[in-house]
């Protein structure tokens, strides 16, 4: 994941190589993700903007279906 002057270019939840376990996910990272995207999601739709509210709520929705889809495999291991 590459950091720009202009800010993450990758996704916070993308998998990364380490050690022993194939991919990791950095959960601090993706909690964050979700915490953004629900604020964006709120500012566009106090603008009206509720197209752009919705994708964002969408977007929050995919990340916390992988938070929850990380905890039941941890539940399970």
């Amino acid at each position: 994941m590459a950091n720009t002057p202009q800010g993450r270019t990758a996704p916070a939840s993308a998998h990364a190589p380490t050690g022993n376990t194939p991919t990791t996910i950095d959960l601090v990272a993706l909690h964050g993700e979700v915490v953004n995207a629900c604020a964006m999601a709120r500012w566009y739709a106090a603008r009206h903007r509720h197209t752009e509210a919705a994708r964002k709520l969408r977007q929050a929705l995919a990340a916390l279906r992988r938070l929850a889809a990380f905890e039941r495999a941890e539940a399970a291991a």
